[in-house]
Parts: structure tokens; C-alpha cells; sequence
């Protein structure tokens, strides 16, 4: 299990080669518009946006889990609790395909708990359900949040 932090920046390259001095490791995934670094220590998953004028840096929070059992917990915590926005199963995400459990906390950020299913799905996003269905990511986008880019704004 690790902490996932998704950022918006407003230039890919410069931020790739910062995160990857800062933490010591390359990318994990590269692709136009997005990158995301898989950090041992301390266990991080950075996903980068490229996003230039985003209103606001931080895209979304997320636990990435390694297990269907440990996702399946998380998604029954959040059921009985009241706090489930969003279940999405075998979406095409940031390059990947994933199984996903999204919450949005009070003030309005959305927090995911998500488990990879393929990290290199032969179908790459084709569409806009990217992080919620169509309306939502179009929603998404123009406030500057999960998989907003250069790349989801052309699909759009």
C-alpha cells in the first residue's frame, strides 16, 4: 500500500527531471502530457499532469493497494460510512488499466483507492471516462483536476 499524490504542472519535462533528482529514480510510466514515478522509500506513487494554468496544483489524493481484498475493504469502509462518490471497474486510467473506489472529502477534493489491474493495457484511452465518467471528467477538467492535460482536453 502507498500514498498517492497527483499534481498538475505546467511544464512535464522540468518536473520530471526535478522529481527525478528530489527522489533518485525515473519515471515509472512516461507518456505526452503525463508521467508517474513509483517510489520505494518513501512508498509514494507521484503521478504528474501536464496541466499549464491549472487554478490549482493538486489534482487528487489516493491510497494505490495492491490487492483486490484490500480494495475491497477500503470500498466496504466507505460504503458503511457514507463516503462513496464514485466505483469505477476495469477503467482505463492514466495509462493503465484499474479498479477504483473515489471519495470526495468535505471541501471538495476527491480521494481514490485504486488497485492496477494491467499497467500496460494494449487499449490506451480512447475516451473521456478517465477518473469518472464522461460528464464528470469534463467537470474535472476545466476546474483543473484528476487527468486534466493537454492529452484528456484534446479527447474532449
Amino acid at each position: 500500500m502507498r500514498l498517492q499524490l497527483a499534481l498538475n504542472v505546467n511544464d512535464l519535462k522540468r518536473s520530471v527531471d526535478y522529481y527525478t533528482a528530489l527522489f533518485g529514480t525515473p519515471p515509472h510510466k512516461q507518456r505526452p502530457g503525463y508521467a508517474n514515478f513509483a517510489i520505494a522509500s518513501p512508498p509514494l506513487k507521484l503521478v504528474l499532469f501536464e496541466n499549464p494554468g491549472a487554478d490549482e496544483r493538486l489534482n487528487h489524493l489516493g491510497v494505490e493497494v495492491a490487492t483486490e481484498d484490500e480494495l475491497g475493504e477500503a470500498e466496504a469502509r466507505l460504503h458503511a460510512a457514507g463516503l462513496v462518490d464514485d466505483v469505477q471497474r476495469d477503467s482505463v486510467c492514466c495509462h493503465a488499466k484499474q479498479d477504483k473506489v473515489w471519495s470526495l472529502e468535505p471541501d471538495g477534493l476527491r480521494f481514490e483507492w485504486y488497485r492496477i489491474t494491467d499497467d500496460q493495457p494494449i487499449e490506451e484511452q480512447e475516451t473521456a471516462s478517465c477518473c469518472g465518467d464522461e460528464t464528470t471528467s469534463a467537470a474535472q477538467t476545466k476546474r483543473g483536476a484528476c487527468c486534466a492535460g493537454g492529452a484528456l482536453e484534446e479527447m474532449l
